[in-house]
């Protein structure tokens, strides 16, 4: 077995392997004689079935695995050998083979660059802190006493408007006949809550106490309960009370209610949430910081492969913003060897960049590249200060996952269990964190006070953050849910395997995970060293 370096430019490297066919022929008899000693064929007793017997039967899927086997081990030797750390899967083609004759192959690779990183004890990151807005936290305790505030009865002839609540009898029929589970007596209903299917509150409004309505609704085509989905249904309602919302009154008999020893703690458990909703915001800007001044210094080239799946993304995230669908998945058999340049790179087996310009290509590669490379250089500085993703870190992850789906944790653990991929793809943004923490544990780190709109400010492209302000959150609290009411949890629950797998383009005005794509694939690399695909 020859091994030969025939291209080592940039980050390629080719080798031309030449096997002899004395050798394959020999590990191939040696191959059959192995067979023949356990082999069953009909007319001979096991282990005396004669070579030319076993060779015309197995003789042809023999040479084809010694072949296989000599050509993985050689592939190993040049890696090896050579010390080499692959970017990606190494491909292995035959160029010439005949019985008789030796064999010739090709073994073509990219290496990962060598990264010269910054010391990061000299570097100096901004990390943004938001003082808490103290009328931010008036309002929301302002809220919540409004929200929750007693009821007292309305004045002879009030007409219950939105927010009021009335103290109803009612019963429910379909052509005429009372269904199950659709009559109630004195039910306490808001007005305007959604406790009850589309149309059934809004029938209510103008009501006084001591009227009655026939409220006539539909049932939601989705409905939860399937015998009653579609139909046309009739509720009486007799309005038996009418009461208004009184003065909100801020005391801890407002605390108790909603589960709080004293107003003191329900107001900290306010101040800790609305600190906290602005935590992902702060922490995606200060690692905005981190990866802007890692990207000064990120002057290597990147392995093409790589390149091209990270542009691949972009791309399809860019024409997905567009609102461009033209992917014809389309099969190109061909090879491109043709240079195709650094405004465009044609992506293997599709066209991911069809319909874009070429100025918006060009932006694509631009982001395509800083993420490849900030992702190495995260990775580079993860392996060379030992930080790692433990078993329990990755528990802990799955476990998060599954909190997002209250009364499906076990399918979503179990899925994870049973998709390794799944899994790894949690140990990306772990394993970024880790490199994030500890770069900011290091580098010589300032506090700078800002603001909302600050915070919030969308960000220009190639990789930077775009925040966009989250949605304030109000408490309410809900009747349960009955025949006739909306918010089953049943309606609102999705199968958990498309969730769990539900992969949601990445907006470009958003820091994809600098590593998600880049570590997962070099977290492959030990293998790859092992062993070398075949085309």
């Amino acid at each position: 077995m020859q091994i030969k370096l025939s291209l080592n430019k940039g980050l390629s490297r080719e080798f031309e392997i030449a096997i002899d066919a004395g050798e394959i022929e020999k590990r191939t008899v040696e191959k059959l004689t192995e067979i023949s000693r356990t082999a069953k064929m009909p007319g001979f007793r096991p282990g005396k079935v004669p070579l030319s017997v076993v060779k015309t039967r197995f003789g042809d899927q023999s040479k084809g695995e010694v072949i296989q086997a000599m050509l993985d081990e050689a592939a190993r030797e040049a890696i090896d050998t050579n010390d080499l750390s692959l970017a990606s899967q190494p491909s292995l083609d035959i160029t010439s083979y005949e019985n008789g004759k030796n064999l010739e192959a090709k073994l073509k690779c990219e290496v990962l660059p060598e990264i010269d990183l910054p010391n990061i004890s000299e570097m100096s990151i901004e990390r943004p802190t938001l003082p808490l807005d103290e009328k931010e936290v008036t309002d929301t305790m302002q809220r919540l006493a409004q929200e929750n505030s007693p009821t007292v009865k309305a004045k002879k002839g009030h007409k219950a408007v939105l927010g009021d609540v009335v103290i109803i009898d009612f019963e429910g029929s379909i052509d005429g006949v009372p269904f199950e589970g659709g009559a109630a007596k004195s039910h306490s209903l808001e007005l305007g809550s959604n406790s009850f299917i589309p149309g059934f509150e809004e029938g209510l409004l103008g009501s006084k106490a001591g009227d009655k309505r026939n409220v006539d609704v539909p049932f939601p085509e989705n409905y939860q309960a399937s015998h009653l989905a579609g139909k046309q249904a009739v509720f009486a309602v007799s309005i038996n009370e009418v009461r208004i919302k009184g003065k909100p009154v801020l005391d801890d008999a407002l605390a108790e209610k909603l589960g709080f020893d004293k107003l003191t703690a329900l107001e900290e458990a306010v101040r800790g949430q609305l600190s906290a909703q602005h935590q992902p915001a702060l922490r995606q800007l200060v690692k905005k910081n981190i990866l802007d001044q890692l990207n000064e210094y990120a002057n290597f080239d990147v392995p093409q492969t790589l390149l091209n799946s990270e542009y691949n993304v972009v791309a399809k995230s860019i024409k997905s913003e567009q609102g461009i669908n033209n992917d014809h998945d389309h099969d190109h058999d061909h090879d491109h060897d043709h240079d195709h340049g650094s405004e465009h790179i044609h992506s293997e087996k599709n066209n991911a960049d069809e319909g874009l310009d070429d100025d918006t290509k060009k932006e694509a590669l631009e982001i395509a590249t800083r993420r490849v490379r900030l992702g190495l250089m995260l990775t580079e500085i993860g392996r060379s200060n030992e930080i790692k993703v433990s078993e329990e870190d990755t528990k802990r992850a799955i476990f998060e996952q599954a909190k997002k789906y209250p009364g499906q944790e076990k399918q979503v653990i179990e899925y994870y269990q049973k998709n390794a991929d799944a899994t790894q793809q949690l140990a990306g943004p772990l394993f970024e964190d880790k490199v994030i923490d500890y770069v900011l544990e290091l580098a010589k780190v300032t506090d700078v006070e800002t603001n909302i709109s600050a915070l919030y400010e969308p960000q220009e492209r190639f990789g930077k953050e775009a925040l966009k302000k989250p949605a304030k959150k109000k408490t309410k609290v809900k009747p349960k849910s009955e025949s006739g009411k909306s918010g089953s949890s049943t309606e609102k629950k999705k199968q958990v395997k498309k969730k769990a797998t539900n992969k949601s383009n990445v907006s470009l005005k958003n820091e994809k995970s600098a590593t998600k794509k880049v570590t997962n694939k070099l977290a492959t690399k030990k293998s790859a060293k092992k062993k070398a695909s075949k085309k």
